[in-house]
């Protein structure tokens, strides 16, 4: 049987597992020594879901021919919200112009910017949500004195906002939110990460 993580094939020797679920068990202990944790797995090409886990657990190593891994450490994670830190920097400091670029033509400019931001906001939402992994590390993260889901909940009405004005064509409404509503929620985010 061949064993992967992350893509890497993994030189393991197999010593007192008998099923599927012993080797999920042994792997994820072997994690945690890392500060790693598992986040999907495949067996024979086919992804475990979380409600097949039991079943699929229960299965002989005998029949099986590969085991995929993917996994995510604290490091990864930290990497990624200095990475997403960066990006929120640029994308705050671009949307105090969105109002000038809007009133001078430069659409395609102020389109390329909504996506980037939109875009950083999908990532930075999954990056939230698998740092709730390591509740020890992330928990305590604040935006504003506020926990991230309470800092979500204000600023998504604000985003619903935003996205009626573009829908309206509503141009200055939309550098209105952007500059004085969202770029200091994006500072507030990327001060948040640094402080990790």
């Amino acid at each position: 049987m061949e064993i992967y993580a992350n893509g890497n094939k993994l030189d393991i020797t197999l010593e007192q597992e008998k099923t599927l679920g012993d080797l999920f068990k042994s792997f994820e202990q072997e994690c945690a020594k890392n500060d790693a944790t598992t986040v999907g797995i495949l067996v024979d090409g086919k992804t475990v879901t979380a409600e097949e886990f039991d079943d699929v657990g229960a299965q002989e190593l005998s029949g099986v021919e590969k085991v995929e891994f993917s996994v995510i450490s604290q490091n990864d994670i930290v990497s990624e919200f200095n990475n997403e830190a960066k990006e929120c920097e640029e994308i705050s400091a671009q949307l105090t112009e969105l109002s000038a670029k809007l009133q001078s033509g430069k659409d395609k400019e102020s389109n390329d910017l909504i996506s980037a931001l939109a875009a950083f906001l999908d990532k930075f939402c999954y990056t939230v949500t698998v740092s709730s992994l390591f509740p020890e590390k992330f928990a305590s993260m604040k935006i504003n004195g506020a926990s991230i889901k309470e800092f979500f909940s204000d600023f998504s009405q604000i985003l619903n906002d935003f996205k009626q004005a573009i829908e309206d064509k509503d141009t200055i409404l939309m550098g209105d939110l952007a500059e004085y509503e969202i770029s200091p929620r994006l500072s507030s985010i990327s001060n948040a990460i640094k402080e990790i």
